[in-house]
């Protein structure tokens, strides 16, 4: 395996011993524990050969085969409308989807094993039979994995902000990463995000506004007194310091979308005082 010029070659970790575990883009995730207990162990065990895709790797755990394909009719057994989750966390707000809108079909991309396994609860409770699962890093199933134009909605719930402006690198949404999406989207497909941080909702918001490929499904609209941006920046939320005088002109934030239910993890960050910014965009 070569290194493109432009990165640098690593230095410490299993990849610098064999370079196939080299990767050329950094994922928007650290690894975290993938040990299962109780239900989530026996909800795997009798679960996941059935609705978790087994998935061709490449070189890591969370990596997807360049020769990985997802026959979507084969897979649920009919041809419906696919919504895809990338970081499906515990699986809440895409079983929620799956329960009022059986003629739709869902597909969870997660790498956390744990939340994988909760999502094989709840598809046991709610007797749910078009949902699947893939372990894998997102923008590589968006890449190779799925085909193109074969998504009808993409949603990114609340992915990792990576505060830290050095680690901005990190985050999921930017330019590469809408071109994959575009990608598997098809014409007029939806995109919806959400994000509980301001610095990450103008990322989301320039990235999309900047793409060929989508167009805002809200331009122009809740700016000035009515933005949730103005009213972070105005009240110092989020450690910002309070400037009265900020007035977001742009806008573009999406109303909240009944589509996504209240999760725990939205629930906390209204109990830390954020805001949520919706946005909705539609493949060209």
């Amino acid at each position: 395996m070569s290194i493109p010029q432009e990165h640098k070659p690593p230095v410490s970790g299993r990849a610098a011993e064999d370079l196939s575990y080299y990767r050329s883009e950094p994922v928007s995730f650290v690894r975290r524990g993938s040990r299962l207990h109780g239900k989530r162990e026996e909800a795997w065990e009798r679960q996941a050969d059935r609705f978790v895709i087994d998935v061709p790797r490449h070189h890591a755990d969370t990596s997807v085969h360049e020769d990985a394909a997802f026959d979507a009719d084969a897979v649920y057994g009919r041809r419906a409308p696919l919504t895809v989750e990338i970081g499906s966390g515990l699986g809440e707000a895409i079983a929620h989807a799956a329960v009022d809108h059986p003629e739709r079909d869902f597909l969870a991309v997660e790498v956390y094993r744990p939340g994988l396994a909760q999502l094989m609860v709840r598809i046991e409770q709610k007797g749910l039979e078009n949902v699947r699962a893939v372990q894998a890093n997102a923008p590589e199933v968006l890449d190779v994995m799925l085909a193109p134009g074969s998504v009808d909605e993409l949603w990114v719930f609340f992915s990792d902000p990576w505060h830290k402006a050095k680690h901005h690198k990190r985050r999921l949404v930017k330019e590469s990463f809408a071109a994959k999406a575009a990608r598997a989207l098809a014409p007029g497909g939806i995109w919806r995000l959400a994000t509980d941080w301001s610095n990450y909702a103008e990322q989301m918001r320039e990235v999309l506004d900047a793409s060929p490929d989508f167009e805002s499904l809200h331009p122009g609209e809740r700016t000035g007194e009515d933005s949730p941006l103005t009213l972070v920046r105005r009240a110092g939320l989020e450690g910002h310091e309070p400037d009265p005088d900020f007035t977001d002109d742009r806008g573009g934030w999406a109303p909240r979308w009944d589509g996504r239910m209240l999760t725990s993890f939205e629930g906390k960050a209204h109990k830390a005082g954020r805001l949520v910014f919706d946005l909705a965009y539609r493949r060209i």
